[in-house]
């Protein structure tokens, strides 16, 4: 069908110029009267243009095209007639009777293939469809029955948090039916429901849900973006993570599968994250795609020099410009819009120093965005967490986002992987390790990085991996990268790793290399849950799963990024060792009061060397003194932990230390609990007295309890 461009709305209507995007005309307007809610309040903010059209089709009708004929600081509204719930959607804009890149003259749709010219997206649009390479926005309704949903509201010091991939996470589990595996639904399925509690996390991160496409360069590999860290629609879910069925029905089926997943995750404790990326956009840089903000107001929504250039400080191609106001506001509503909507209970922003550059591009922790986040009564209250970096200039800011965010913690990952990876590497090749100054920082919860911001220790989310870099069984297994697959001759992917491949590179039958290879897995997930702070798992790393050394699978939308769910005794091995440190963790921390580490005064975190003696300046700084014991607790708590940790090629015999008591030293009777050596199930349950001494095995940890 051809439509000719035809004006069909000249004259000032009842609309407003807010909310943004489609909402209800207001109470007075005649189009209230309308029974069938076929009316809407149309709003876009759409500065650069200076015509905006909606072409809009409503279920089972004929497309029709309105101009938006108010204009008012830069948003252009109108009452159209004709738009119910369900109906698709799109933009038109022109500007000197021009039309812009992405919109078009006249409108050219087949009614059965939708193979027309593309429309811009409605920034505020809440659901897509996708047909072809045709996509539009879809007018919602918000009906769910929510029952009684309530967020599980964890507080920070007993999360552990599970960053997964909706699709990776169940495409091969066998024992989830085949037409919910790598759905929305799959995740909530009992099955994985069971997995996540019986290990013991408490809040699923899910990495990007919000609709996105594949980059250009990536469709000409004829690879997709798996991550999704592409977004091109901030208010909509991506359908292709929802089933079959629900596709087949439309967006008010794949809005309601995510809500249903969120509902039966909620059920059973566990909360619900959002990885969110608003600091950029799926329209790359100036010659990329325009999908909707280029042909709506690029200098206004895009961060630029003055004179037309784009500013780009996260390597995709443009920045969202957090120094326009209506840029802030779109990012509020739309997380609030996901709170409200959708019973979210956090967000992990994606390189997070991007939304807080002032005017000079300058970080600035006191950025209107973050304080207007502080100020509003939904979004202060849900889990805020930083990735505190960016690739513009100043870009890492870790321990500088203010009082009510976390912070990833790069530092806590660079020290741990390097005393249990890099070091044991140069010790293997006959040289030296560092000394345990740095993993003590990170194990203690890194306090002196975040004090200045005006946090303590549950700032720190602490993290070995993350969907970007080597999974835990690659960085044990591998020296170097291998992202050959992803089509760009292995120049992807960071190159500082401190990996360590134990002797041989990749897959191995040699015994004594896997035993080494497990025992430093061990490690590795035993000082991730022993530290201070909010420990974050990478999905699979329970398991071992490999990604064959490819440490930026972002375009594997196959087995190398999906979680095998195959049981080996390797596997099984690993996930009990996961399970029982997660744990002795839970029960620590349940033996403390309420507000630890918080109170610092009574709060306490001791260190001892070999010998049970307090650690000396030079014992900090010695690389040759890789043997520590941390003994921490608090004043008001049930129980004492006591961890020593042995980063030495060799086993040593400590002397546990003699604790202070009211009348002082005195002595405690320490029972180990856990040793990440082999040595695990016949030493478990052994118990030492203060002044004793114990055997810990060369690399390893030892856990008691007193």
């Amino acid at each position: 069908m051809v439509m000719p461009y035809v004006d069909t709305a000249s004259t000032v209507d009842a609309s407003r110029a807010f909310p943004l995007g489609i909402s209800v005309p207001s109470t007075g307007s005649p189009a209230m009267d309308d029974p069938r809610g076929a009316f809407a309040n149309v709003a876009v903010y759409a500065p650069g243009v200076t015509t905006l059209e909606v072409a809009y089709q409503a279920p089972g009708g004929a497309w029709q095209l309105k101009t938006l004929p108010n204009v008012i600081d830069g948003v252009h509204h109108g009452i159209v007639g004709g738009l119910p719930v369900g109906s698709r959607y799109g933009l038109r804009a022109t500007l000197d009777h021009e039309a812009l890149p992405g919109s078009m003259p006249s409108i050219d749709f087949d009614a059965d293939d939708d193979d027309g010219q593309p429309l811009l997206l409605d920034p505020y649009g809440r659901a897509v469809d996708e047909r072809g390479d045709f996509i539009t926005n879809v007018r919602m309704a918000g009906d769910f029955d929510w029952g009684t949903d309530s967020s599980p509201w964890t507080p920070w010091r007993n999360t552990i948090i599970y960053e997964a991939h909706v699709r990776g996470q169940t495409m091969l589990h066998p024992d989830i039916p085949e037409e919910l595996q790598g759905t929305y639904a799959g995740l909530a399925h009992p099955v994985m429901i069971e997995h996540l509690l019986a290990l013991g996390v408490t809040s699923v991160q899910l990495l990007p849900v919000h609709f996105h496409v594949d980059e250009p360069h990536l469709q000409s590999l004829g690879l997709p973006n798996y991550w999704g860290y592409n977004t091109a629609a901030f208010f909509a879910p991506h359908p292709g993570y929802a089933t079959e069925e629900s596709r087949a029905a439309g967006a008010q089926a794949i809005q309601d599968e995510f809500k249903g997943m969120v509902k039966l995750l909620h059920a059973a404790g566990l909360e619900v994250i959002l990885d969110v990326v608003y600091n950029h956009t799926a329209e790359g840089g100036s010659d990329g795609p325009t999908l909707g903000f280029r042909g709506l107001g690029e200098m206004q929504y895009y961060r630029n020099d003055g004179h037309g250039r784009y500013v780009d400080t996260t390597g995709c191609g443009n920045s969202l410009n957090f120094g326009e106001p209506r840029v802030v506001q779109l990012v509020l509503d739309s997380l609030r819009y996901w709170v409200n909507e959708f019973h979210i209970d956090g967000f992990r922003f994606d390189l997070a120093v991007t939304l807080a550059r002032n005017a000079a591009n300058e970080f600035d922790p006191h950025h209107p965005f973050l304080v207007a986040i502080a100020a509003d009564p939904v979004l202060s209250t849900t889990k805020l967490i930083a990735e505190p970096w960016d690739v513009g200039y100043g870009g890492w800011q870790t321990g500088r986002f203010p009082p009510g965010w976390v912070d990833w913690n790069d530092h806590f990952r660079d020290a741990v992987r390097t005393f249990w990876l890099a070091d044991r590497a140069a010790i293997d090749a006959g040289g030296q390790g560092g000394s345990v100054g740095r993993l003590a920082d990170a194990l203690s919860g890194s306090a002196s990085l975040f004090e200045a911001s005006g946090r303590s220790r549950l700032a720190s989310v602490n993290l070995v991996t993350a969907h970007d870099g080597f999974t835990l069984a690659d960085l044990v297994s591998y020296d170097r990268k291998h992202n050959e697959a992803n089509g760009e001759q292995n120049r992807d992917g960071h190159g500082d790793n401190r990996s360590y491949n134990h002797g041989f590179e990749g897959p191995t039958e040699d015994e004594n290399i896997l035993a080494r290879r497990a025992q430093t897995s061990r490690n590795l997930m035993a000082s991730l849950m022993i530290s201070q702070g909010v420990p974050m798992i990478t999905a699979g790393d329970e398991l071992g799963r490999t990604q064959q050394g490819n440490n930026n699978a972002y375009c594997q939308d196959n087995p190398i990024a999906w979680i095998d769910w195959t049981s080996t005794p390797d596997s099984h091995a690993m996930l009990r060792s996961t399970k029982r440190v997660i744990r002795l963790r839970r029960e620590f921390l349940a033996s403390q009061p309420h507000d630890y580490p918080i109170r610092e005064k009574q709060s306490y975190f001791h260190w001892f060397d070999a010998h049970g003696g307090p650690m000396s300046g030079n014992s900090w700084q010695d690389p040759g003194h890789r043997v520590v014991q941390l003994l921490l607790g608090s004043d008001d708590g049930h129980v004492d932990g006591l961890v020593v940790v042995n980063g030495g090629a060799h086993d040593v015999k400590v002397t546990l230390p003699l604790v202070d008591n009211e009348d002082g030293p005195g002595h405690r009777l320490f029972e180990l609990r856990l040793t990440t050596s082999e040595l695990h199930d016949r030493r478990q349950g052994v118990r030492v007295s203060s002044g004793e001494r114990d055997v810990v095995q060369g690399n390893s940890i030892s856990i008691y309890r007193t």
